[in-house]
Order: structure tokens, then sequence, then C-alpha cells
């Protein structure tokens, strides 16, 4: 007989009965019923009710155990009474009568408990890593983790990718985001910086001739957590293609999520193909470039039409330069005003609006505080437009264009939760196209990339050269998830001559061209192919698919909200000797200030 097991705490049935096995695992639950033990003994497959009898001579140090010793138990299986039969478990029509017991390991009182539900402080379970884990949903969300990223290097094989790594010790570059840096201790002065993305390495392999390149890559950025962004690093699944624009790589991006989420979840995903929607369009009908598209409201345009009406609040407004945007809110008219209405008024308030306006259509006419301003006739555009019916309602907001893309966006999502209109059971799809490849730095008034400074501008050199910055889009594209980015990506530009083009107009001359991009810039110079590529983040992915809202429940060991690991204690100090390896000295004075500014109150 094996020294640990026979069988796993998940594997034995009523077909086990009389077999003589052994099962190591962790004590899950205890129930001390005075001349009987039962202990549910617990490891990575399930659970096994183990009967311990008091004639045993292990049964008095059996009594002491804590939950989470480990123990490993020697016995035969046995059927349960009918009347203890647990349906719910794979093991439920069994039990295993110990005849020998070894403790293996001895547990100390638990910080919180393993069993249950209770809510516990992720301070606790962040340093208590190990057994936060242990937890039934944080091992079925790192399992699928660990199948969803097995399933999706399968099927990249498959059709035609090639995986290799790129490397981890890397040049800083301008990503968008702050850099690990790491001090070289054999070049004085100098810092490696930890990827923030293997950009330049992956279109350099296809310079190299590579055709099809993918890779589960970590990726390090220095920046803010958030639900959907774990801090300091997170993985995606890389993936580049030569010869290829950018239909290429919807079909392969569609084929793949497509496969890997109806493999792993029972919820609709939406057919292929999956809209593609311009970037105007999105920041007008959905007020964000992350439409959620479960959602069925729209937003509409109707400056046009309250520029004419006598509502002088509106008027005013708009020949100033807002705009006013409309979304129809259908049945809302059976609603109580006090408990609808006023309290979504108090909402915009709250959310740095100057107001919100609405109209309400019924048998008897339309209400609303607004709508003695308007005539008849333009009441009736107004239904026509918003397709509004006797029973609808409509929300309206003013304001400069980019706040009242944002406050729309914001109450289509509260008004479809509110009224329940959000699609359930359902994975919704959708791509993000046409990106703009400038726009305006709000303190500077500096034309600056939008986007992706890599990418192709969609006209090329022409483009560059006779449009109004503003006015050029690129060849840049985001997938989106019930409202959830997975990534973002881009025909390259791979035109030595157009990268720098589209730099000088962002303000960057040859020469910086050259030594922050030295060596993409100089392998395009010897042949480039066409190519093109994107990087669905594997966090996100998994997380949708958990169906968790904060990414830190599907990672093994994630940072806390402050890029702390509580576990290992990370950062920390280091010695004197390490520091003066890498050739650094600590400002202590100017540590003690950022502490001192820090431990200010708000």
């Amino acid at each position: 007989m094996h020294q640990y097991r026979t069988h796993t705490c998940g594997a034995l049935r009523a077909t086990d009965v009389e077999r003589e096995v052994r099962l190591s695992g962790w004590v899950f639950r205890k129930r001390d019923h005075g001349n009987l033990l039962f202990i549910d003994l617990r490891d990575h497959y399930g659970v096994t009710q183990v009967v311990l009898q008091p004639s045993r001579a292990f049964f008095e140090a059996a009594t002491h155990l804590r939950p989470e010793s480990v123990i490993t138990i020697t016995g035969k299986v046995t059927a349960r009474e009918p009347n203890t039969v647990n349906p719910n478990m794979p093991t439920g029509a069994i039990e295993v009568v110990a005849d020998a017991l070894e403790i293996q390991s001895l547990a100390e009182v638990l910080p919180f408990q393993i069993d249950g539900d209770e809510p516990t402080a992720e301070e606790h379970r962040l340093k208590y890593r190990f057994l936060d884990l242990r937890r039934d949903k944080m091992q079925r969300n790192v399992i699928l983790r660990a199948k969803v990223i097995a399933s999706i290097r399968r099927r990249m094989t498959d059709m035609g990718f090639n995986e290799f790594q790129t490397p981890i010790l890397t040049a800083s570059s301008p990503e968008g985001a702050r850099d690990f840096l790491v001090p070289s201790r054999m070049h004085p002065g100098k810092f490696y910086a930890l990827p923030q993305a293997p950009q330049q390495f992956k279109q350099m392999l296809m310079v190299s001739g590579f055709d099809r390149y993918f890779q589960i890559a970590p990726c390090f950025r220095d920046e803010d957590a958030r639900a959907d962004r774990s801090p300091g690093e997170f993985y995606q699944l890389d993936m580049e293609m030569s010869f290829a624009g950018q239909e290429d790589v919807f079909a392969v991006v569609e084929q793949l999520l497509h496969a890997v989420f109806t493999e792993f979840t029972s919820k609709t995903v939406a057919p292929t193909p999956w809209p593609r929607i311009p970037y105007d369009e999105t920041m007008l009908r959905y007020g964000n470039d992350k439409p959620d598209l479960r959602n069925p409201l729209t937003i509409d345009d109707v400056s046009g039409l309250f520029a004419e009406t006598e509502f002088r609040a509106f008027r005013s407004a708009i020949e100033k330069g807002d705009v006013v945007r409309a979304i129809r809110a259908p049945g809302a008219a059976t609603r109580p005003r006090s408990s609808f209405y006023d309290k979504l008024v108090d909402w915009a308030t709250k959310e740095g609006a100057k107001g919100l306006a609405y109209l309400i259509w019924t048998d008897d006419g339309v209400k609303g505080p607004i709508g003695k301003f308007l005539k008849p006739e333009q009441l009736d555009a107004l239904k026509t437009q918003l397709g509004i019916s006797s029973g609808d309602a409509a929300f309206f907001v003013c304001d400069k264009k980019p706040a009242a893309a944002k406050l729309a966006g914001l109450l289509r999502t509260k008004l479809g939760e509110d009224m329940d209109l959000i699609e359930k059971n359902a994975y919704r799809f959708c791509w993000i196209v046409d990106f703009p490849m400038f726009e305006k730095d709000e303190e500077t008034g500096e034309t600056i990339f939008s986007h992706n400074p890599f990418s192709m501008p969609q006209g090329g050199m022409d483009a560059l050269e006779r449009m109004d910055p503003l006015a050029i889009k690129a060849y840049q594209y985001d997938v989106v998830c019930n409202g959830i980015e997975l990534s973002s990506g881009a025909v390259r530009n791979h035109r030595p001559e157009i990268m720098y083009k589209a730099f000088a107009i962002a303000g960057h001359g040859p020469e910086v061209v050259d030594h922050k991009f030295g060596g993409m810039i100089r392998a395009f110079k010897f042949g480039a192919p066409p190519h093109a590529g994107i990087a669905p983040g594997i966090d996100r992915i998994v997380m949708l698919l958990a169906e968790e809202s904060n990414i830190r429940e599907i990672i093994a060991f994630p940072l806390n909200q402050k890029g702390q690991d509580l576990l290992m204690n990370a950062p920390t100090e280091v010695s004197v000797k390490q520091l003066r390896d890498v050739h650094i000295k600590i400002d202590d004075a100017a540590i003690a200030k950022v502490k001192a500014a820090e431990a200010k109150p708000s």
C-alpha cells in the first residue's frame, strides 16, 4: 500500500465498499458525537467522511486535532446508513472507518475559518494566502485559470502559432505607464526595466521572418490597482502575425475566444463575427469605448432639436458649445417620481452633473419639468428620434462633449441596472475600431499620440502630410466583453519614414525615435513585413469566466491595492551591501518627507 494514499479524498464511491484504503488530507470539519468522532478529510480533489471509534488507541489524540491539521488514515470503506447519505457530495454514499491514523502535521489556531463563507478582511486573506487558497472557491478559480491557459496554448498551436519567450530584463520604454526599474551591478548608474509588454520584441520577431508568434507573457507596470487591473504584474496572450491586417487578427481572436468561452461556460456566447463599432460611434451611442452590449439602452444626440426650443438652460448652453444627450427608458412611466426620478436627479448631481432633465410619455400626454418648454412638433420629433412609445420616459444631460458622454454612459449603465434590463447569462463581445491617431493634450494644448505610437495611420504617409492630425484615424482596435476591455491591438507601422513622420507630429524628432526605439527602427530599415497583433488579458478572461468582480480572486498570489505582497512582505528594505553592489544610496531625508506627507490627513 502507498505510503500516503491509495485514493484521493474525492475518489471513493459505493462500488468501493469493503475495500481497504489509505487517505491523506486536511482535517476540514470535525464532529464529536461522544461514542464516535467524524472527520471530514479534504484534499485537492474532494472530501471524504472518516469515522473514528473510541476503542482505537488514536481516538484521544484525534479528538484534539485542530482544523487544517494534516493526517493519514487507513481503514475500510463502508456504506452509509440510508438516512445519512449526502447526495450533495460525490463521496456522500460512503464513509471510511479508520483502523490507523498518522499525524503528518499539526495546525495552529487558524486566523480565520476555512470552512464556510464568513467574510474575511482582504488583508488577512492575502497575509495567509496559503490558507485562503484552500477554500473551495479559490481552488476552482486557480484551476480554471490553469485550464484556460492550457486551452489557449493548444488552440493557438493548432492555428499555426509558435510560442516564443521574450526578455524580462530589457530597456525602459515609454509605453504609457511607469516602468519597474532594475539597477545594473555591472554597469554603474544604468538600469534595466521589466517589460510593460513584449511589444518591440514581438514586432522584431516578425521582421526576423517568424510568421505567427504567441506567448503567455508576464507584463509589469507600476500603476495603481483597480477591480479589473492587478497592480505590478499581469499576464496577457501576446500574439503577432506577419502579412496580416486588421480582419486577419479579428478572425483569429474571434475563433479563439469564442471557443474558449464556450468551453468553460454554459452561458450564451455571442456568435461571430462580432460587431465592429467605430470609436466615434461608441462614444456617442454608449458614452464610453467599453460598451456593455447586454444593456439594450443607447444614447442619442438631440442637440440640434433643443437648440430650437424655448428651454433656455439647454439652448444657451448649446450656443456656448455644449451638447445634449438623451436616453430612452422603456416602461419607466409607471415608476414613482419620488423613488425613481428624484433619486436619479440626486444621483446625477453627485456624479458632477449640472442637472438631469426628463420627459414622460403617457396616454394622457407628455409630462415632466421641461415639457412646457417644447412645442408639440418638437415633442413629436423627440418621440420619433428616440423610438418612444406610450409608457416610456427619456432622460437628458447637457454639458461639454466629453463630460456629457461620460455622464450619459454612467446613466445608461445605472438605468440598465435599476430597471433590470441587462441581459443575464450571456457574454456579448464587440470590436471598437477607428481610434483617433492623435489627440490634444488638455494641459499643454500640444498634439500627442492618443493610443499606440506604433500603429499604422489610416491613409499612411498621405494622411500624415495632408490631414488635420486630430482627424486621422489609426488601425487600432479593442476587443470588449460585457463592458470590460480584454485587449488592445493594432496594425503596426512597419515603414520607417511613416514612423518618423508620426512621431514628428507628436513633437518628437528622429533622434528620439532612434534613441528610444533604436532596435525596432533599425530592424525596419532592413525589410519589414506588414504585420498586426493584439494581446488579450489572461486575468480578465478568467475573471469573466469565474464571474468574479475583483481580479485578485483569480490570481494565486496577488498584490494588494497598495502594490504590497503581504505574504512575502514585499517590497521591503535591503541591506547596505546589496545597495552598494548596485551603486545605489538611499536618500533618507527624501523618504522621510514622502512618509510625512503620506501621514498627513487628506
